[in-house]
């Protein structure tokens, strides 16, 4: 990793012509529409009266596989998502022109073989300039330790309790979801090319990071808001482990005085794939 290209790396704003196209699209790669006679499901996968999953905003203005640059010198192949937050501050619109401001915030070197932190944002406006969004990304980049450090380190959030859950909610993924999904804005070859997967340690493309969020919230939305998007305020993961496309995810929710907070565990492999979970919860 090239650590002073890193740093003054420049975002060009991004606009996004949002359309009610997308915002079904996003849905149908979380695999709402599996119940196609459920109002629940139809509110985000049919025109009528569409709502947005709020855990849209990830892909709102995405500005692509960035880091795959030759100038930053990342091993992007051993790159793996780590943490990801969104703040929503404005209910999303489902269609309309969006723009999208990025920068990097720091990087945190763990050493010498042990790989790197990227933490970079994402501030989401409306066509009128009213922010909508706020988004936190931090991606592992396996390959390139021992490159340096620079701005603050991410807030800390604690381990989940070990004890049985308050509430749990199962979302069976399809076989297709990974190569449905990616056409949200991620091309990143690891979750459609087997060579591609194998190159990085893993015998099968999975599922993008953010997808297993976006089920994520519509777990919370299901479980937690009775079926209201605009409940959800915000919400943290952390990705430690791959999630495959055809396994079924158990969301496991402790409730907190904010909202809950949660992992995501692959049933079949009985592997915690989102951890240290948290959603924030408000009222309408």
């Amino acid at each position: 990793m090239n650590l002073d290209k890193i740093r003054t790396y420049e975002f060009a704003p991004i606009e996004h012509q949002l359309s009610w196209r997308d915002t079904i699209l996003y849905a149908l790669g979380l695999g709402y529409g599996t119940e196609p006679l459920n109002w629940d499901q139809l509110q985000f996968a049919y025109e009528k009266n569409l709502k947005a999953v709020p855990s849209m905003a990830c892909v709102m203005g995405y500005p692509g596989f960035w880091m795959r640059e030759p100038e930053l010198a990342i091993d992007w192949v051993k790159l793996l998502h780590g943490e990801h937050y969104y703040e929503i501050l404005q209910p999303l619109p489902v269609e309309g022109l969006l723009t999208a401001r990025h920068r990097v915030t720091g990087v945190e070197d763990k050493g010498e073989g042990r790989g790197a932190i990227v933490h970079f944002e994402k501030a989401l406006y409306d066509e009128a300039g009213q922010l909508l969004a706020r988004v936190e990304q931090s991606n592992f980049c396996r390959g390139d330790g021992g490159c340096g450090s620079f701005g603050d380190a991410a807030k800390k959030r604690p381990a989940l309790p070990d004890t049985a859950p308050d509430l749990s909610y199962e979302i069976a993924s399809s076989r297709q979801i990974a190569l449905l999904y990616r056409l949200n804005g991620d091309y990143n070859p690891v979750h459609a090319d087997p060579e591609v997967a194998r190159e990085g340690g893993f015998d099968q493309p999975w599922i993008a990071g953010m997808n297993t969020m976006g089920m994520a919230t519509r777990a919370a939305i299901a479980k937690l808001c009775d079926h209201d998007p605009n409940r959800v305020r915000s919400m943290f993961v952390r990705f430690s482990n791959v999630c495959f496309p055809g396994e079924t995810l158990r969301f496991e929710f402790y409730r907190s005085n904010e909202g809950a907070r949660f992992r995501a565990v692959a049933a079949e492999r009985e592997v915690v794939v989102l951890d240290r979970g948290e959603v924030q919860l408000g009222r309408t």
